[in-house]
């Protein structure tokens, strides 16, 4: 069962630390800390439900997914550095 999301794992990894990284920027910019932990455990358990229909519909775009899918990371990844970096 594992096997079908090995594809995956790239994406599920960094995805998790964009996840980190951006709510921490919500908490500096003064978001309430515990409403942005209840938006954030709500969005991760949507990202969930839909990755694991998703890897059961889609499975044989794996690669373009993956394409798609660490792209945007890296995207989210290097706006939250340059918007830390204009705010120091």
């Amino acid at each position: 069962m594992l096997e079908q999301y090995l594809p995956f794992v790239g994406l599920i990894v960094f995805g998790n630390i964009e996840n980190l990284v951006l709510s921490s920027q919500g908490v500096v910019a003064g978001a309430n800390p515990v409403k942005l932990g209840i938006v954030s455990i709500c969005v991760v358990i949507f990202w969930l439900t839909l990755g694991t229909l998703g890897t059961q519909m889609f499975i044989e775009y794996v690669d373009f997914i993956d394409f798609i899918g660490g792209f945007a990371i890296f995207v989210l990844g290097l706006q939250a550095m340059l918007e830390s970096i204009r705010g120091v």
